[in-house]
């Protein structure tokens, strides 16, 4: 099952050289206070804490962050209250949204979003209408060179995967969300490196983007969601070519 949004590929390749890994770090320990406070600091009892966790150790954030994160949503620390927003819209192109957020202040969150759908002439839109459009998918990346393909298959279909694809350099394995953990831990216990895994939602339908001014419009609007504080993550159904991925990248960095 490939087709994991575009995006999402070039994204995780820029978060391995931007100079944003604190903010990354300080979003995965609200997503682990958040875990923690409602499911309780043992990841073995909760489930969702564990996947949070996965999801960290990929990100390489320390374990002493991850450990301090637990205590804090478990009452041993200051902890905000946090709450879970979610936010619908459709982008120029037609391209179908959602953006998921954790904030202490839902009035300040819903403003700082609306800013930017207005600055990228986009629109908000009523809840459930573009979350028809996805589905939740478990998504864990491993790099080519780290595992033969066979050896991956292998664990990988066994511990319950859909569907395991090479693509840019690394594999994608694909799972239901029940499945997601346990393929995690059987590429752990097989010593097989994760480079990321989540729990994500992927479009059913993709809007292919062709033209480069577009792309560069929609990438540059994602970007400036993903660098709210509260954000945590923006999901979209835009199809933009690997090759005008590039082109545009490097025309930034040019």
């Amino acid at each position: 099952m490939s087709g994991h949004s575009k995006w999402s590929t070039i994204k995780r390749k820029k978060a391995a050289t931007d100079a944003k890994r604190g903010k990354i770090f300080s979003k995965l320990a609200r997503e682990i206070m958040i875990a923690a406070r409602d499911g309780g600091g043992d990841p073995s009892a909760n489930p969702v804490l564990r996947q949070v966790i996965q999801k960290a150790r990929a990100a390489n954030m320390p374990m002493d962050n991850i450990e301090r994160a637990i205590k804090k949503g478990t009452g041993q620390g200051e902890c905000a209250s946090f709450q879970e927003v979610v936010y619908e819209g459709y982008a120029p192109g037609g391209v179908g949204l959602i953006v998921q957020a954790l904030t202490d202040n839902r009035n300040r969150t819903t403003s700082e979003v609306r800013q930017i759908f207005n600055r990228y002439h986009a629109s908000l839109s009523g809840q459930g209408s573009v979350a028809r459009l996805f589905r939740r998918r478990g998504c864990i990346t491993v790099p080519s060179g780290g595992v033969e393909e066979d050896r991956l298959l292998e664990i990988a279909i066994q511990a319950g995967a859909d569907d395991v694809s090479e693509e840019n350099g690394q594999f994608e394995i694909w799972t239901t969300p029940e499945a997601f953990s346990g393929v995690v831990e059987a590429l752990h216990s097989a010593n097989i490196p994760v480079t990321s895994c989540e729990v994500t939602l992927v479009p059913d339908v993709y809007i292919p983007i062709s033209d480069p001014s577009l792309a560069r419009t929609l990438m540059q609007f994602f970007e400036a969601l993903e660098d709210l504080d509260d954000v945590q993550s923006v999901h979209n159904n835009a199809d933009i070519a690997d090759e005008l991925i590039s082109q545009l990248v490097e025309s930034e960095r040019g």
